[in-house]
């Protein structure tokens, strides 16, 4: 890779589409709707008929447009859509939720095939892209169809890249001059193509297409009219491939502070841009995504996914946490005389199992975080996990003084059950407990990255079973070994 010509500015779009650079007709505060915006805009949503929401839709801007839509079944959507002007609809339509946007472009296929068509040839083309890949293979020929020879070798193109590469976050949407124009005819062509209206950054290519340079619109504006772009261009430019992983597309983003990236091939021929736009939404979905593969949801179950969906993406996860639990269970089994002759053990072991639990989740977290945001460099991973087992022994050591002073306390003055020789060891137990389990909680992401598969896949179940586990037998373990002390009288 090479530098970007920040100073320039980096926002891009196509040679081949339209600049309507409009201002806003007007202005507003602007502020995420309130849950009771949100109710509201149900409420509305609910109440009046379908031409009439759609004349209110249309007034709203496309995030708010899709909220509105979102309060409505698929077919309501899809009546609601027909009924708003089409740049309108596809703006609003490429907005909503991808499971219901699919479900409504599916319901407008079946009812009419070129409309679906014309809305999804209205979207930019990653996003029109994206919703083609989720459709079924039957409306997807449909409206592949409908659509004009050109746009449709375009999202066939676009297509064909797996949806978490670059290649499937790009658009084909970008300004492109050629590197021997002169600035006058570089403006004329820029005034004779409609783009749109957030292009900043042109991007330099030779006869062949290859990129050879960026330059900024203001730069090129203010360039006396002689020079050709290959003079005024930036030729020191960042590049990303169309294989890249899109999680490692964000990082790069971040680190460099980026609002676009060209995507080459191996010849360094132009194949589209990223926008930083683009980015914001893939950082939010891979946020939820490894929120959701933690607890082994699944990264691609949404909210209002099908029955289907939800099902298969959660029961297997299902099976793997009865058999992480089972082995749990077959610990306590073993210690099964123990606990009918000193039933507060009982009592206890879910308090010592929970506490590391929650010891662990906290670094899985903080160590899941790290990975994502590229912290944890290969030489320090054992400063890393020696260190959050220490938090572990500390944290086990207060919560295990707790925990003996409570029982001590309780023994003395309510029960006779408890004494200060079941504290001791339920606090020796805690203390061990919570140090295993803030070590497999941050060693647990590491490995998993090492070994290739995703650090945030079921990690949460595998970690419970695994502070569980250690949690019973530790306690168990220790009560055993000392049971005919425990049994003294303090």
């Amino acid at each position: 890779m090479l530098t970007s010509d920040r100073s320039e500015g980096d926002g891009v779009t196509n040679g081949n589409v339209p600049i309507g650079a409009a201002p806003p007709s007007r202005l507003a505060d602007v502020a995420d709707p309130s849950p009771q915006d949100v109710q509201a805009a149900s409420m509305i949503a609910h109440t009046i008929d379908a031409e009439t929401l759609a004349g209110v839709i249309e007034q709203q801007e496309p995030p708010d447009a899709a909220d509105t839509l979102e309060a409505l079944d698929e077919e309501q959507a899809a009546e609601v859509l027909e009924k708003m002007e089409d740049e309108i609809a596809a703006e609003a339509l490429a907005e909503m939720q991808k499971p219901l946007a699919t479900g409504v472009i599916t319901d407008l296929v079946d009812e009419d095939p070129a409309y679906a068509g014309r809305l999804l040839e209205l979207m930019s083309p990653d996003d029109a892209a994206d919703l083609l890949q989720a459709l079924p293979d039957q409306p997807r020929g449909v409206v592949l169809a409908s659509m004009a020879p050109e746009t449709r070798r375009t999202l066939a193109h676009l297509a064909k890249y797996d949806r978490e590469s670059a290649g499937g976050l790009m658009t084909t949407e970008f300004l492109a001059l050629k590197a021997d124009m002169t600035v006058p005819q570089a403006i004329e062509y820029i005034r004779a193509h409609d783009l749109p209206e957030d292009t900043q950054t042109a991007m330099i290519v030779d006869a062949k297409g290859h990129l050879v340079g960026v330059l900024g619109l203001q730069r090129l504006l203010l360039a006396k009219t002689a020079q050709r772009l290959s003079d005024l261009m930036n030729a020191e430019v960042d590049f990303v491939r169309p294989e890249m992983d899109r999680e490692h597309v964000a990082r790069v983003f971040d680190r460099y502070d980026y609002a676009l990236l060209p995507v080459v091939d191996r010849d360094r021929r132009l194949l589209g841009v990223i926008t930083f736009d683009d980015v914001i939404d893939i950082i939010r979905e891979e946020q939820t995504e490894d929120t959701q593969k933690m607890v082994g949801a699944g990264a691609v179950e949404a909210v209002y996914s099908s029955l289907g969906t939800k099902v298969r993406s959660r029961f297997p996860w299902l099976l793997v946490n009865l058999f992480t639990s089972t082995l749990a269970a077959i610990v306590v089994l073993q210690f099964e005389g123990l606990i009918g002759e000193l039933a507060v053990l009982a009592v206890l072991m879910p308090v010592i199992a929970n506490q590391a639990g929650n010891a662990g989740q906290q670094s899985l977290a903080v160590t899941l975080r790290g990975i994502v945001l590229d912290e944890i460099r290969p030489g320090r991973v054992a400063h890393l996990l020696l260190r959050e087992a220490g938090v572990g022994l500390f944290n086990g050591l207060v919560a295990g003084a707790l925990v003996g002073t409570g029982l001590a306390v309780i023994g003395t003055f309510f029960t006779e059950g408890a004494s200060w020789r079941l504290g001791l060891i339920a606090g020796l137990a805690m203390m061990g407990a919570l140090t295993i389990g803030c070590f497999v909680g941050s060693a647990m992401p590491i490995t998993m990255r090492r070994l290739g598969f995703d650090p945030a896949t079921g990690s949460t179940i595998f970690l419970t079973m695994t502070t569980d586990t250690v949690s019973f037998f530790t306690f168990l373990g220790l009560a055993s070994m000392l049971s005919s002390w425990l049994l003294q009288q303090a």
